[in-house]
């Protein structure tokens, strides 16, 4: 992991494979330390740069609360700090969000984009994460996963359905406590995300766009995905058997993002 320099932030980010650019936006909590970006499914066809938003991982804080349209000026501003001018975007989750206000934000960076399992906001919002924090650990844990894939049986302590010992990875995850500055960051992001609206503006949207979803996801419904294609002028939609992790549930969906994007 390297860091570098963004404004007032000290961004923690990491580069992976081989050919055009490719910028990489995570989701809630996203956390570099938390999964092996080395592996992948892209990093054999694209130079990946993936990053720690504000306040996440072992990117710094920042002073204020930030706005998803600064979120977004991050990514754009990380992007110029590594020289890149035009890249491709994956935005995922709340990234797919940080995605959307870039496009918006900054046209003449986006190539071309994938959205994976994202909402528009508004009257079409994924689900409502900011008021799961007050629930005791475990059944914080047991809704984050019956959301992640609605087939899952709550308190059932089972697997979900196509990712095996994964969905122990992802209990351990959301029962892990944020004290300090990883407390505040991750607040901060749900409160941004709370406010995540797009709907008026995606008509603005130049970039080709692929947007991804999972047909059992419980947080982002295939809905929400439908709202953004018939919004954005030249973009259309993919479903994947799987929840609101179909990338790693149906391996079609690392095939399609990477036609689309070398289209």
């Amino acid at each position: 992991m390297t860091f570098i320099d963004v404004g007032e932030l000290s961004i923690c980010y990491e580069l992976h494979g081989e050919g055009p650019p490719l910028l990489h936006i995570s989701g809630s909590g996203g956390d570099l330390r938390s999964a092996p970006r080395d592996r992948h499914g892209l990093n054999s066809a694209f130079l990946g740069l993936h990053y720690d938003q504000r306040g996440l991982g072992q990117t710094s804080l920042g002073d204020r609360e930030p706005s998803m349209a600064d979120f977004a000026d991050d990514a754009a501003a990380l992007c110029g700090a590594m020289g890149w001018d035009l890249c491709r975007v994956v935005g995922t989750s709340f990234g797919g969000m940080v995605a959307q206000h870039l496009a918006i934000r900054h046209p003449e960076l986006v190539e071309r984009m994938v959205l994976n399992c994202t909402s528009p906001g508004g009257d079409a919002a994924s689900y409502p994460l900011h008021e799961q924090q007050f629930l005791a650990t475990g059944d914080r844990v047991e809704m984050w996963l019956t959301l992640f894939d609605i087939r899952y049986v709550a308190g059932g302590g089972g697997e979900i359905k196509g990712l095996g010992r994964f969905t122990e990875i992802l209990r351990e995850n959301y029962a892990r406590s944020r004290t300090g500055d990883a407390a505040i960051g991750f607040d901060r992001q749900l409160e941004a995300r709370r406010h995540h609206d797009v709907n008026d503006q995606l008509g603005s949207i130049v970039a080709p766009t692929l947007v991804c979803a999972g047909r059992f996801d419980g947080i982002a419904p295939v809905a929400n995905s439908k709202r953004i294609v018939a919004a954005i002028p030249d973009a259309e939609l993919a479903v994947f058997d799987g929840g609101h992790v179909f990338m790693l549930q149906d391996p079609a969906a690392v095939v399609a993002a990477r036609d689309f994007l070398f289209a």
